[in-house]
């Protein structure tokens, strides 16, 4: 039923409620409003309580109506919930109450109707942009300001769509609104700076005042005005660096751009004072104006190029970031943006010398050459705007100025050194001033780096001349010297020709990492840094006092300084590409201080970097682990318990635990009683963590299984939570597929016998609703089961066996390869279970739920299932693998033995398809296990075991494997035993009129065959 005007109190009332602290109240105010959701009307009723602006309307109640209608479109105005009259009357109610006193009010009415917009534009809204534009010159400031910002969220959310046709509207739009908004822009930012120059005059009066909150508002339409721009220019054209037209717009703009911050720029210094709201608004508006610059740079970067636009700009930021004087003036934030200018310019791949000469006879007006004339121009005035004394001169700032660490940078490390750690190495390089300035510096460097990198050594050389290793005090040639490894730290894959890093450790660095004096950690961490960083360059007898003194520096007493050693150990083990004595023997000491750092750290970043380097510890030392194994298993067990809600630490502790596992091999077991009830929570698809924890749990539980010697009881009662992993999804089907196969090999009858239900489960679910790619991997672990079970376990699967009947029989490969090896490894299981358990193959192609199975797919009720899977195992014979070869010839000369009047008509392709796999037996049976071991062909030597001689995964699958039953078949005796039970059943006469249709030399292979000994 629909609600109407007089239901308005009553929706008011639950929003009312709903707010309310008593749960007695809010939970049935819930209950209703979830109810009225659905119904017509609702959305009018919440309308009309936003539009209602009298006292006795409660603004938060508004704005809670506001977000339920929002989620309401999101749900229901697509649907026939709304119908098209109630939808006609929202949207012209909404463009005719877009006057909100209440910003959040007003902030939540823009993106309704940018949310109806995004559905309804243009078909079902044409008139909406037009309604709009004349609402923006309007008298009433307030208005005006509503209105832009409903403009600018309405563009803002149309510019996200992403269909061409989509796009080409967006374009329309473009170029309807932009003059006309250009022109509103131009005018708003004239009177803003009439006004300024108004309030820079005149001492405070209450005139003025008066006043000051109309011009407020119009800066901050203007800010909007401003966005809108924006979108316009970036979103209404296509990039230009694919068609290299030129974009008017970015020509028109940026100028003006520019003129609008060089002259907002000087009111910053004198509102700092007097007009706190203006001079935050003067930051606001230079620091959004520089970075509308820098992304029409990015995204119309030869539009950009133009000679009236780049080198001004460009020049403009420069001197911004080089001139110390002019930064007084300036803040951190607009700094950010002109660096992040000057670094996209630096690295745009248009302004970059062309590799390619003129083509010849290519046309002067193709895509090509126009890029190459405007790449040509752009890359000289670049030459003009920063030659190369330009360039080591903003390398000298960069360096000198911008990378040095600050009063206030001191004392939040001293404050709180793990927390300055994290923030100086995880900041994004566009939120902070410092990292900014670093990778403004990586790009000059490779840029200019020829010419810059004698300059930074200098200034290295320069800064280590200037502070003795052995100084205490912090002064700035400390700082200087900390800068200068910094940045020999950032470009050492370019410094290596001018710095040899081993002579530099041995003589410099090594003495001032044996200044323990607490003022000099900045000095300590900055070493560690860069010894992370030079990894690759430090070689021989270098690499093991580097290793010794990364140790030593997890012992210090600043913890950022051991984390920063933290991770530059981390990264030197995983540069070892062999086992190195000189590390293994501070193992022992590296552990206990890793474990020592987990204790005395608080955050989760640190425990997730010392856990990392653990994890890599781990896998570096492999079989050697033992030594140390109970000392980790009771880190992981406190680390566990204390990560109890953090998902993200608890999924990298279900990595190291996998790690730790496989270096312990088979002797994983001593683990099991801190493994095990991990493990088990893991897995439990009821966790509130599942979601984050399962995938690395299975991969957990499949290391567990293929290290074990046997199958401990506890690991026996997880099995059953693999088929509720599997009923979930199939997203982790090769790790399930790869636990089934452990527990048969490992576990085998008692495994069966226990789980006999959740296989058949298990299986039934996975065939049949994979595709092609789940079936390649889930085959093979039938094939294994009824060798090991094959009277025990066909029962029990037989829904899965009538399902790769049906996979085998119907239809045709169609010139997949992944179908192709389906039906082949299909027919392979079948012909397995007809030499293992001929009796039960029979029964299963007699049963009359397969024959409605392959009637539903199109197989005639007349037609023989056994002689049809005789075809595919005729047809698929060329597609098999050694083994495979034998399972089919075996089951074909089985078939010679059974009483079926319709084989010999097949006799000749049975024959010959067995001959052929008799004459060819010579050759190597472990072909086939090449998709599935990792095992090479010397299996008898020690390689083939685990760790001591302890049978692993790979060698119980291999003796599985050697000890099939198919492989110690006779198939020439069967083959012998075939004919005759064949020529006795059908009579002599018959079989011999069959055996004259063989081709004289197939015939003669046939006796050759027989022959063999």
């Amino acid at each position: 039923m629909a609600l109407s005007a007089s239901d308005v109190q009553t929706v008011y009332s639950f929003l009312s409620d709903s707010l309310s602290s008593d749960e007695s109240v809010r939970r049935p105010a819930e209950s209703a409003l979830a109810q009225c959701e659905c119904r017509p009307g609702f959305c009018s009723c919440l309308l009309e309580i936003i539009a209602a602006r009298d006292l006795s309307c409660r603004v938060d109640v508004r704005l809670l109506a506001s977000v339920y209608f929002k989620n309401n479109i999101s749900r229901y105005w697509r649907q026939r919930v709304i119908s098209n009259d109630e939808k006609a009357h929202l949207r012209k109610k909404l463009l005719l109450d877009i006057r909100e006193e209440s910003s959040q009010i007003a902030l939540q009415l823009a993106v309704l109707i940018s949310k109806i917009a995004r559905i309804d534009y243009p078909k079902g809204w044409p008139e909406l942009f037009s309604i709009l534009a004349q609402q923006l010159p309007s008298a009433d400031i307030l208005i005006s300001h509503r209105t832009f910002m409903v403009l600018f969220r309405t563009l803002k959310e149309l510019s996200t769509k992403r269909l061409s046709a989509d796009q080409r509207t967006f374009s329309e739009i473009a170029v309807l609104l932009f003059d006309y908004i250009w022109n509103l822009w131009q005018s708003d930012v004239r009177t803003i700076l009439q006004k300024f120059s108004i309030l820079d005059q005149s001492a405070p009066s209450n005139s003025l005042m008066g006043h000051h909150r109309d011009l407020l508002l119009t800066c901050e339409r203007w800010l909007l005005c401003t966005k809108i721009i924006r979108q316009l220019i970036i979103f209404g054209n296509t990039s230009d660096a694919t068609s290299a037209q030129e974009v008017r717009a970015v020509k028109e703009v940026c100028p003006v751009f520019l003129s609008v911050i060089q002259s907002f720029l000087p009111y910053c210094a004198s509102f700092r004072e007097k007009q706190p709201n203006l001079f935050d608004f003067t930051k606001r508006a230079c620091t959004k104006l520089i970075n509308v610059l820098a992304r029409f740079q990015s995204r119309h970067p030869y539009s950009f190029g133009d000679k009236n636009v780049l080198p001004p700009v460009l020049e403009f930021c420069l001197n911004r970031i080089i001139n110390p004087e002019q930064t007084l003036s300036s803040f951190d934030d607009f700094l950010i943006q002109c660096m992040v200018l000057v670094k996209s310019t630096l690295e745009s791949k248009e302004y970059k010398p062309s590799p390619t000469g003129h083509v010849i006879n290519e046309s002067g007006n193709s895509l090509e050459q126009r890029k190459r004339i405007i790449n040509t121009a752009v890359v000289d005035m670049l030459a003009a705007v920063l030659p190369g004394d330009h360039a080591i001169l903003l390398c000298n700032i960069l360096i000198r100025k911008y990378f040095i660490y600050t009063s206030q940078d001191l004392v939040e490390w001293y404050k709180n050194s793990e927390s300055f750690h994290h923030e100086q190495d995880m900041l994004q390089w566009t939120e902070k001033l410092r990292p900014c300035a670093e990778a403004l510096y990586i790009v000059l460097f490779e840029n200019y780096r020829t010419l810059l990198a004698p300059v930074v050594v200098s200034i290295l050389q320069e800064a280590m001349i200037g502070s003795p290793p052995l100084e205490t005090e912090i002064s700035s040639a400390i700082l200087l010297k900390d800068a200068a490894y910094s940045a020999a730290g950032h470009v050492y894959y370019e410094l290596a020709a001018y710095l040899n890093i081993n002579d530099w450790f041995n003589g410099s660095l090594s003495v001032e990492l044996s200044n323990n004096h607490p003022n000099m950690r900045i000095i300590r961490r900055r070493i560690a840094l860069i010894l992370g960083q030079w990894v690759s360059e430090i070689k021989g007898d270098s690499r093991k006092l580097v290793y010794h003194a990364l140790v030593r520096l997890l012992q210090d007493h600043d913890i950022a300084v051991r984390l920063a050693a933290c991770r530059s150990l981390c990264y030197f083990v995983q540069d070892s590409n062999t086992f190195e004595q000189d590390f293994f023997d501070l193992l022992s000491t590296c552990w206990n201080l890793c474990f020592k750092l987990a204790e005395d750290v608080e955050e989760f970043d640190s425990k997730l970097q010392i856990l990392n380097l653990i994890s890599v510890l781990i896998e570096y030392v492999g079989q050697r682990i033992t030594p140390f194994a109970c000392q980790l298993v009771n880190f992981f067990q406190k680390m566990w318990e204390e990560s109890i809600g953090e998902s993200l630490l608890q999924i990298q502790l279900l990595a190291a635990l996998k790690n730790f596992v496989c270096s312990l091999g088979y002797q994983s077991c001593i683990c099991y009683n801190m493994l095990l009830p991990i493990l088990q929570k893991g897995i439990d698809v009821d966790n509130p963590d599942a979601l984050n924890l399962l995938e690395d749990s299975v991969l957990l539980w499949e290391a567990v299984l293929s290290h074990a010697t046997s199958i401990v009881p506890q690991l026996l009662d997880l099995f059953p939570s693999l088929v509720t992993i599997v009923e979930r999804s199939f997203d982790h089907l090769q790790v399930v597929v790869d636990i089934i196969e452990d527990y048969i090999i490992f576990s085998g009858a008692e495994f069966l016998n226990r789980h006999a239900s959740s296989v058949a489960l298990l299986l039934d679910g996975i065939i049949g609703n994979v595709n092609e790619r789940g079936l390649l991997s889930t085959i093979p672990v039938l094939d294994i089961l009824i060798q090991c079970f094959p009277m025990e376990a066909p029962p029990l699967i037989s829904g899965v066996l009538q399902k790769l009947m049906l996979l085998c029989l119907r239809g045709e490969d169609d010139g997949s390869a992944f179908r192709t090896t389906v039906r082949t490894l299909s027919g392979a299981v079948l012909a397995r279970l007809l030499v293992m358990n001929t009796n039960y193959l029979a029964h299963l192609t007699s049963e009359a739920s397969l024959r409605v199975a392959l009637q539903q797919v199109g197989f005639s009720i007349n037609q023989d299932v056994l002689l049809c899977l005789v075809d595919v195992w005729i047809d698929k014979i060329d597609n098999t693998t050694s083994i495979q070869r034998k399972t089919y010839a075996s089951a074909l000369s089985i078939i010679l033995t059974l009483r079926v009047p319709e084989v010999l008509d097949k006799l000749d392709d049975i024959l010959s398809v067995c001959t052929s796999v008799i004459l060819g037996g010579t050759k190597d049976t472990r072909e086939e296990d090449s998709s599935g071991d990792t095992t090479g062909s010397s299996w008898s030597s020690n390689e083939g075991f685990g760790y001591s001689g302890v049978p692993s995964k790979e060698l119980r699958k291999r003796q599985i494997k050697d000890s099939d039953p198919i492989k110690q078949l006779s198939l020439k005796d069967m083959l012998k035993d075939g004919i005759t039970s064949c020529a006795a059943f059908h009579g002599e006469s018959s079989f011999q009129q069959a055996m004259s249709r063989m081709h004289p030399s197939a015939f003669a292979q046939l006796q050759q065959a027989l022959k063999i000994a």
